[in-house]
């Protein structure tokens, strides 16, 4: 990571540059955040800033209110690598607590933003708001930029295909299994990451052996069966997938498992940590009468993800730079 992260403001008073800084949430780092971030790095390069962003954690919503907290596409560390990937060179992570909170919208700009960040540009989306209540509006933001000496810019939502790409509008689209339109949003496929841990050595006795994660539970996750493409790390070794989020229902399974089987040979040790990339909706989990039922199905399932990968395959040779 070439980014300088920051996790505290007193850290930030003595070591953070002057900055072009970019505000926001940025979960699951969308098309809207991505361009933002283009935007940030455009605007420092001309004035000598540093391209710089002002995330949260954890969600304010955990704060102010608690029965709204959303489930989260990326977690902390993984938003910090797609926000260093898309060319932030300093990160501030503010830890959002009741006290900042109840920050009065002057407060928050002139303590945080100028004396912290030593903003040269803020750049936010047009819908952004600030500070206590969020009384602050994009119109406080530059009428306190005018008087405390920096810039500001406004952003207009990124739209895909008709929508408006929103970290609300990804976090549907998983929750109803739709990767793909998730994906278009996010302009890669949602992942999930983690060590390897034991199931409970019914797939490789009953059905077929699998790789399982044990689910982050603060992460959302599509339900159901999917075709995915399953990453080692840190060695990057890749391999063609279908996995399964869910309980298990054939085998009366109560908390939530993820299990992915690999549809090549791992030629090599078993992996310890993964990620799991979603790459398309095949069927929603079920229960079957016994388990011959469900490893029928499941070969169902490989036949299928076989052909899709088939047809990824030949499209990446008609058109290698989407592909």
């Amino acid at each position: 990571m070439k980014a300088t992260i920051f996790r505290s403001l007193n850290e930030a008073k003595l070591r953070f540059e002057p900055s072009a800084l970019a505000i926001g949430n940025f979960d699951g780092v969308h098309v809207g955040h991505q361009a933002l971030l283009a935007r940030t790095i455009t605007v420092a390069t001309p004035k000598n800033l540093v391209p710089s962003v002002l995330t949260f954690h954890p969600h304010p919503t955990s704060v102010v209110a608690p029965h709204r907290t959303p489930k989260l596409i990326t977690s902390l560390e993984e938003k910090l690598r797609l926000l260093d990937s898309f060319g932030a060179r300093q990160i501030m992570v503010l830890p959002f607590t009741t006290e900042i909170a109840g920050t009065n919208p002057r407060e928050f700009v002139s303590q945080i933003l100028v004396e912290s960040l030593k903003v040269g540009v803020v750049l936010v989306g047009e819908n952004f708001r600030f500070g206590h209540k969020q009384a602050g509006t994009p119109a406080t933001l530059r009428m306190l930029g005018q008087e405390l000496g920096f810039d500001s810019q406004f952003l207009e939502p990124v739209i895909v295909r008709g929508e408006v790409a929103s970290s609300s509008a990804v976090r549907k689209h998983l929750s109803e299994g739709s990767v793909s339109r998730a994906a278009r949003l996010l302009n890669r496929c949602f992942f999930v990451e983690g060590p390897i841990v034991s199931g409970h050595g019914i797939g490789s006795r009953q059905t077929v052996p699998t790789l399982n994660l044990q689910p982050d539970p603060d992460q959302i996750l599509p339900r159901g069966v999917f075709v995915t493409e399953t990453l080692e790390l840190p060695t990057g070794r890749r391999w063609p997938s279908i996995t399964n989020v869910g309980h298990r229902p054939t085998f009366q399974g109560e908390e939530l498992t993820i299990e992915t089987y690999v549809l090549e040979s791992l030629a090599g040790p078993t992996p310890a940590r993964i990620q799991v990339h979603f790459r398309h909706f095949l069927r929603t989990e079920r229960p079957f009468p016994d388990p011959a039922s469900l490893k029928a199905q499941i070969l169902r399932d490989v036949g299928r993800a076989q052909i899709y990968w088939r047809r990824v395959a030949t499209l990446s040779r008609l058109a290698p730079s989407i592909y």
